[in-house]
Formats: C-alpha cells, structure tokens, sequence
C-alpha cells in the first residue's frame, strides 16, 4: 500500500494523513473546501484544524473526489459520520473492488441506525472494509507522539497489510478480527464521555464519573453481545482504551461538550461556538434507536439522549439514574 487517499481534512484526517505520510506513503488529502485544500498544498499546515502542526512534504491535498481516490491502495474515510453515505455514494464506479475502505469515524448513522460498515456495505459490498478505532487524540498523533489503535477487519489479509502501511515508530496498529465491537465500542464511548463531561461540569465528583465509565462499559458489552461482539474486544484498544481516554481528557470533545453542559450552558450555545463536529450528540438518539431493535437496556445512553435531546434537567438526570430498580447483577 503506497498510495493512501484520506477522505475528510478536519483534524482528525490530517491526523492520519500524517501517520500514512510518517510511514512513507504517498498521501492525498480531499476536503470539500477549495480554499483549505489550496493553503494545505502552499503552507503545509492545516491553518483551519491543526494549525500549529507542519505537515509532510509528500501529503497533498484537492477538493476533487474522483482525483482524491484515484490509483489509491486504500482509502480512508474520516468525514462525520452522518455525512458518510453522501460522500462513499459519491464514489459508486471510482474504487476498484480490491481496494480496502477504511472506516475512521465513531457512530451509528441517525436515518438508518446503521454501523458504518454497514453503511458501506450496502454501497459497495464487494471491497474488504477495516476499522481504525482506538485512544487516539488527533492533535497528539499529528505531532508525532506515541500511541496505538486497533484495525478491525474480516479480511485478515488487508488488515496485516494497512498495518504494515501505517506502523511507525509513534504509532502501533493491532489487526483484530472484531469490527463490529470495535464500532460499537467507538460509537458508544462518545455518548458516555459527554455523561463523564457532565459530571464533571456539574462538580460531582470523582466517585461518579467512575461509576458512569464502569456502567458505560457495561453497556456497551451488553449491545455487543446482542450483536455477537467477541467480549474482550471491550478490553482493548477500542474498548477500555477509547473509553478511558476520551472520558478523562479535556481535549475530548465530547468531554468538553458535557462539561460545559454541566456548568450550565445550553447544547445550541455550545455547538455555536464549534468548527468541529461532536458525534454524541446525534449518536445518542442513534444509539437507543438501534437498542431497541435489539432489546439492550442502556440507561447511560438514554439518560444522556434525554439531556441533550429535550427538557430533561441534569439533576432530574442524576435522580432517575441513582434511584433505578436495584438488581443483583452488573452485568
């Protein structure tokens, strides 16, 4: 794999772009915007989303879909989730079936309440699909310092194979076999991180966070046993790795978003101010919608879904999650 094509140049594809570029590869970048693609090929930084961060001399970037993918060994979609579908249709015809698509957003589309791989699988059901999905901080990866991620893939094959094109000496990717807890695992994660960010916010404590990060788990392994995740899939990387980074860090932007729920802000004050999307925020209506054609109890989920999502206050929140039935399981 010498030809990598990054489809999305918010922070978090410039990211990857970086590590792909790190490794030796020849990558391009597309943005939907011909102003940010052209000052990437001039300046060499991405001035809108990572401006502090030079970028390597063999990224280029283009605002042209077709050229973006063209002649690539595989490609990398890292676009908001719920505008997936829109861009992969696009290029229905323009991607060999060989060709792995690599799918490196976190969510559940909210029309549908498809997983993304699901979503391209409708599309182009052919070409091996991977997830990339781990404790992964964009400005961090960027820059160059150490950390791992999981690739989730049926196709043993062209997982081994991005692993090879993306290894460095900062970033270790790990081949599982598991992409559907992988995605769930990424997808839940961020719904739990805006409860974390809450209780923050709100002062809480320490005490409750843990207990929210703990039952979050709990949640998410009881989704991915109605869906037959591999259990110790929620152990690693895009499990307790994920969640644990991103429901402790103020550079998580869901965090961020739930503590300054927290403190009193409004959900439209807060997104106002963003030039990035937070993927909780629709993945928390997503989520519940595909828990209940699964059965799966997630109280986390529709708690926080209740917060952001209508007139439910956050102490009314905090009451109905303490005083729920007691069981004899934490299962």
């Amino acid at each position: 794999m010498e030809n990598i094509s990054v489809i999305g140049a918010g922070a978090w594809g410039t990211a990857l772009a970086q590590v792909a570029a790190r490794a030796g590869r020849n990558v391009k970048i597309w943005s939907r915007s011909k102003a940010l693609a052209d000052s990437i090929n001039q300046d060499k930084v991405n001035g809108k989303y990572l401006p502090n961060t030079p970028l390597e001399k063999n990224i280029s970037a283009t605002n042209d879909l077709e050229l973006a993918v063209k002649d690539a060994d595989a490609i990398m979609f890292v676009v908001p989730v719920q505008h997936t579908r829109m861009i992969v249709k696009d290029l229905i015809g323009l991607i060999p079936e060989d060709v792995p698509l690599v799918l490196c957003s976190k969510g559940i589309e909210l029309n549908t309440g498809l997983l993304m791989s699901q979503v391209v699988k409708e599309l182009f059901p052919d070409n091996p699909y991977i997830v990339l999905s781990g404790p992964n901080f964009a400005s961090e990866i960027a820059k160059g310092l150490p950390a791992a991620t999981a690739l989730a893939t049926l196709n043993t094959n062209a997982g081994n194979d991005l692993a090879k094109a993306l290894g460095g000496k900062t970033f270790r990717p790990y081949v599982i076999s598991d992409p559907i807890g992988a995605e769930i695992g990424g997808a839940i994660k961020n719904v739990i991180a805006i409860a974390c960010g809450i209780v923050a916010g709100s002062q809480l404590g320490e005490n409750a966070k843990a207990a929210i990060m703990t039952r979050g788990m709990a949640e998410m392994k009881r989704m991915g046993k109605a869906l037959g995740a591999k259990p110790e899939t929620f152990l690693g990387l895009s499990g307790m790795g994920d969640l644990t980074l991103t429901c402790n860090s103020s550079l998580s932007r869901n965090y961020q978003l739930g503590f300054m729920l927290g403190q009193g802000k409004t959900l439209e004050s807060i997104m106002e101010n963003r030039n990035s999307v937070v993927e909780g925020v629709a993945t928390a209506t997503a989520v519940l919608e595909f828990a209940k054609k699964q059965a799966v109890n997630m109280p986390i989920c529709q708690a926080i879904n209740d917060t952001l999502h209508s007139d439910t206050t956050i102490a009314e929140t905090v009451e109905d999650l303490m005083t729920r039935p007691l069981t004899q399981s934490e299962s």
